[in-house]
C-alpha cells in the first residue's frame, strides 16, 4: 500500500514539473491568447471605426466637390458660346445673332407676301429666327458628340498601352490628338494645348467637359482626378473605364434597337395630321380655305396646334431614353 502511494505521489510530482516547464496544452494556450487579446479588442475596434469614419468622410467630401464642379460645368456648357463650340462652329455669339436675324427676315417677307397678314408674318419670322438656328446648332452638336463618343474608348486604350510601355500621360494625349479622327483628335489637341499653357490636368479636363459635355468625358475626368489625389495604378483604372464605356455603348445600341419600333410609330402618328392637311390643300385648295379666313377657323387651328404639340411632346418623352 505504501509503495502504491509513493508511486502515485511520484507520478503527480513528475506531471507537475512537466506542466511547469512545458506549459499548458494548445487549447489552453489559445484560451490564454484570446484572454490577452480581449483587453485590446476595444482599442483595435475603436481605431478601425475611426479609420472607417475618416474614409467615409473623405468619400463624402470628394463626392460633394465633384457635384459642385459638375453643376458649374453644366452651367458653362449651356451657354450659347459653349454650344457653338460643341457644334464645331467658329462663329462668335454676335455673328450668330446677326445670322438668326437675317434668317428671320428672309422667312418673314415671303410669309407676308403670301398671307397679307403682318401679325402672322412677324410671328413666323420671329419663331423661325429664334428656333431654326438653335435647332441646327443642337443637331450639329449632338452629331459631333456622337462621333466623339464612338471613338473615345479607343483613346482610353491608347493611354493604357502608353502607360504600360512607360510613356507619361501627356505624351499619350499627344498621340491621341495626332492620330485620332475628328472631333476626338481636335478636342484632345486643345487639351494638350491647355496643358502646355500651364493649366493643371483638372483644369484642362474641365475645359474639355465644357466643350464636350458627355458622361464619358466626365468619367474620364473623375478617374484622373481621383488617381492624382489618392494614387494607384492608372493603367488598370483606365482599362476598367474602357471596359465600362464599351459595355455602355453596347447597352445604348441595344436600347435603340429595342425602341426603334416605338420611335417609328411616334414619327408616323405625329406626321399624319400635317401630312393629311398638306395633301388636302394640294388636291382641293378651297376645302380648307375657311380655316384660314374665318376667325373660328383660326381658333380651331390654334387649338389643333396646341394639342399636336402636347401629343408630340408626350410621345417624345415616351420614346426618348436618357443614357
Amino acid at each position: 500500500m505504501s509503495m502504491m502511494l509513493v508511486a502515485l505521489l511520484a507520478i503527480i510530482a513528475v506531471a507537475g514539473l512537466g506542466f511547469v516547464f512545458v506549459g499548458p496544452s494548445d487549447g489552453q494556450a489559445k484560451t490564454l491568447k484570446r484572454a490577452q487579446t480581449i483587453g485590446g479588442v476595444g482599442k483595435t475596434e475603436k481605431v478601425r471605426r475611426n479609420a472607417n469614419d475618416a474614409a467615409v468622410n473623405r468619400r463624402r467630401q470628394i463626392v460633394q466637390n465633384l457635384k459642385t464642379v459638375d453643376r458649374a460645368q453644366r452651367k458653362q456648357s449651356l451657354g450659347l458660346d459653349s454650344r457653338l463650340h460643341q457644334a464645331g462652329l467658329t462663329l462668335s455669339v454676335q455673328t450668330f445673332w446677326i445670322v438668326s436675324a437675317v434668317f428671320g427676315v428672309v422667312i418673314m417677307l415671303p410669309a407676308f407676301v403670301f398671307s397679307h397678314n403682318p401679325l402672322t408674318a412677324i410671328a413666323l419670322g420671329v419663331s423661325s429666327g429664334l428656333g431654326v438656328p438653335r435647332w441646327t446648332i443642337a443637331m450639329l452638336a449632338a452629331k459631333r458628340r456622337k462621333k466623339f463618343t464612338m471613338d473615345f474608348p479607343g483613346a482610353t486604350d491608347i493611354i493604357v498601352r502608353g502607360i504600360k510601355s512607360g510613356l507619361p500621360i501627356n505624351d499619350c494625349l499627344k498621340v491621341i490628338a495626332r492620330e485620332s479622327p475628328q472631333p476626338l483628335g481636335e478636342e484632345f489637341g486643345r487639351l494638350v494645348e491647355n496643358l502646355g499653357l500651364g493649366m493643371t490636368m483638372e483644369q484642362a479636363l474641365e475645359k474639355l467637359y465644357v466643350r464636350m459635355p458627355t458622361p464619358e468625358v466626365r468619367f474620364f475626368s473623375i478617374v484622373l482626378a481621383i488617381q492624382q489625389k489618392t494614387g494607384g495604378n492608372l493603367a488598370e483604372a483606365l482599362n476598367n473605364l474602357s471596359s465600362v464605356l464599351r459595355a455602355r455603348k453596347l447597352m445604348v445600341e441595344k436600347i435603340k434597337a429595342l425602341s426603334g419600333e416605338a420611335v417609328a410609330s411616334a414619327f408616323i402618328i405625329g406626321s399624319m395630321p400635317p401630312g393629311v392637311m398638306i395633301l388636302i390643300q394640294l388636291l382641293s385648295p378651297n376645302y380648307l380655305s375657311p380655316m384660314f379666313t374665318d376667325p373660328r377657323g383660326h381658333i380651331m387651328l390654334i387649338g389643333s396646334g396646341v394639342w399636336m404639340a402636347v401629343g408630340t411632346f408626350v410621345m417624345r418623352r415616351m420614346v426618348n431614353f436618357k443614357f
